[in-house]
């Protein structure tokens, strides 16, 4: 006879989810770090009492904003490159529709994420209820619908029972390398506190490791095929690289054959920056050393990398028209993209396997010669670019330069949406895999400062530095506060540029009006003055303004010796990002104009669309 316990659905979710386990460097631990929680009439009374039960098992952490501590948890996933994860629960309604920009974030980046919003009453009798979305057409609709496009797996709980195959599905999904995204389980609230009989069974702790399949071997033999065919390799090392700990593989595999690397945002830090093969960022936010050698590549080999546009330059950029590439990747969606030849396998493996399959084959010198060189030239005009000034307003290069030599390859840096993520990518010279921590797939203005508390919680022993603007700070930085309840040190570089300056560049580099980006530019009665370290100060942290790159490096160093999060504020040149490198990016031009700014920019852009439609 089966043996049973009588919990309720709530009771039974906490439970399951505190017996997942996974093994990390020989020492198993749980696959849940924890779950982020703001309570409200649709989960506090079911979820919170069940929480409140295994909070020594399962912690529970308070956070400020809904979105945020989604974002939390999303970065605290990255930095453990998947392997550990957590969960995230609000009341039905606003908070609810608060996590839905963080499920889109997760799904797009493809990183596991648990949410788990309170629902309506399942027994349809108390309707409607506070913060219920009612559709007059639709009786099972709820506010919770929004997060179906954005979840990799979406469920309602509408009976008690439901909850074990709910959890069996949502595990297979946050664990499966190719499925990795979010999964919402929606709780009806009156359910959370209806009682079962589940078998003890569905309680016996499970161990989650990673999942590594092997290529295929006639996928195999034609990439192998391709790149012995190759005069001019070059390989494109995205976020799977890491996510799968290939680091080493990729260096082995790159060194054996003589094939020049280049970065993802995703991919950055797959090799470290000192790296003689690695010529770093690729594409719209490319070097000149790694777009050089794209341009020209006719095998291209892309491994854990979905191609997004800023990686291709709008698919201009690789202009060698017997051009080949070769996807590896663990997702056949993103494997065969853009006519690739498929490889589909964990990328650990099919590095492996390449690797065997090409003994005694060599990129000629000349190839690799050329991308050294590249190199070398590179790092001379990086150098140039970041190095110390005593301009009153520097750029975000030369900021960038005062971080990278005072914090070193060492910290863990992170960034997000805006102009940084283009500078960072070309000049930041990263250390350790996982070191650089990019949230640039869904470019989401607000992630930075909660996003830098999910990686600290998830790399305690490391200096966190994120680096963030203005705009971005005042949309959300309510996570301030809660690192310093957590006690977890973030050290916050604030570059004040006094509006949108990425945006705004952008509009003046497509023929348009300075308008609406710039504060001073935007419709107001007042033009504001915000004192940024004294809010950061309100919000528990330590900060202060430096009004000078010296005087930055001074403060920074003072910050990895304070005992909780640090904010260090500085104004910088709107107007000014790095010229070297980059590439060209497809942003449409209107056809029609008033402004002769406009009408020019257009015939540049039909110009490019040219070059596109050559190289693709």
């Amino acid at each position: 006879m089966t043996k049973t316990i009588r919990l309720t659905m709530a009771q039974a979710l906490t439970r399951f989810l505190s017996q997942q386990m996974t093994v990390i460097d020989g020492k198993k631990v749980p696959v849940f770090a924890g779950v982020w929680a703001i309570f409200g009439h649709g989960n506090v009374a079911g979820l919170g009492e069940a929480l409140y039960q295994v909070r020594e098992e399962l912690p529970t952490y308070r956070a400020h904003n809904e979105q945020a501590m989604a974002h939390a948890a999303i970065a605290f996933a990255k930095a453990t490159f998947r392997r550990r994860m957590m969960a995230v629960t609000s009341s039905v309604g606003p908070g609810a529709t608060n996590m839905v920009t963080a499920a889109a974030l997760a799904h797009v980046n493809r990183l596991p994420l648990l949410l788990l919003p309170g629902d309506v009453f399942a027994n349809r009798v108390p309707d409607p209820v506070l913060q219920q979305v009612e559709s007059f057409g639709d009786g099972t609709v709820s506010a919770n619908d929004c997060f179906r496009p954005v979840s990799r797996y979406f469920d309602r709980i509408t009976r008690p029972e439901q909850i074990i195959p709910a959890l069996q599905r949502t595990m297979t999904v946050l664990t499966d390398p190719a499925e990795c995204g979010p999964v919402t389980l929606a709780l009806c609230q009156d359910v959370q506190a209806e009682a079962y009989d589940y078998p003890e069974s569905f309680f016996e702790e499970r161990l989650w490791t990673p999942r590594r399949p092997r290529p295929d071997v006639g996928e195999l033999a034609a990439a192998i095929g391709a790149l012995r065919s190759a005069e001019k390799p070059l390989v494109i090392a995205g976020g799977g690289v890491i996510y799968s700990e290939a680091s080493r593989e990729l260096a082995d595999f790159v060194e054996a054959a003589g094939i020049p690397v280049c970065e993802t945002q995703g991919g950055k830090s797959s090799l470290p920056d000192r790296h003689p093969l690695n010529m770093a960022a690729v594409g719209v936010t490319g070097t000149s050393a790694a777009n050089r050698l794209a341009q020209e590549a006719d095998v291209i080999l892309a491994v854990g990398t979905r191609l997004q546009d800023f990686t291709t330059g709008s698919w201009a950029l690789f202009q060698n028209t017997e051009k080949t590439f070769i996807g590896l990747n663990i997702q056949p969606f993103d494997a065969a993209k853009h006519r690739a030849l498929p490889l589909v396998g964990d990328a650990r493996e099919g590095l492996i396997e390449l690797a065997a399959g090409l003994k005694n084959y060599r990129a000629p010198k000349g190839w690799t010669d050329k991308a050294e060189n590249g190199k070398a030239e590179w790092q001379r005009a990086a150098a140039k670019v970041t190095g110390p000034t005593n301009v009153s307003l520097p750029s975000d290069a030369q900021v960038i330069g005062a971080v990278q030599r005072t914090m070193g390859s060492e910290a863990t840096v992170l960034h997000a949406a805006g102009g940084l993520p283009g500078e960072m990518h070309k000049l930041w010279q990263a250390g350790a895999p996982g070191s650089y921590h990019a949230e640039y797939g869904f470019s989401c203005m607000g992630y930075e400062i909660a996003g830098g508390l999910g990686a600290k919680m998830a790399k305690p022993d490391d200096e966190v530095v994120v680096m963030i603007g203005d705009g971005s700070y005042l949309m959300l930085n309510s996570e301030i506060a809660t690192s310093v309840m957590l006690g977890q040190k973030i050290n916050i570089v604030l570059l004040d540029n006094r509006g949108y300056g990425c945006i705004n560049r952008l509009q003046m580099g497509t023929g348009g009006a300075n308008f609406n980006n710039l504060l001073k530019d935007a419709m107001h009665e007042v033009l504001l003055e915000i004192d940024f370290a004294a809010h950061a100060r309100s919000l528990g942290a330590i900060s202060e303004k430096v009004s000078s790159i010296a005087d930055m490096e001074s403060a920074l160093e003072r910050a990895k010796r304070n005992d909780r999060t640090t904010v260090i504020v500085i104004d910088t040149d709107p107007l000014i990002s790095t010229e070297e490198g980059g590439f060209w990016w497809d942003v449409a031009v209107p056809e029609v104009s008033l402004r002769s700014e406009v009408n020019a920019k257009r015939k540049a852009y039909e110009e490019a669309i040219k070059l596109r439609s050559a190289g693709n």
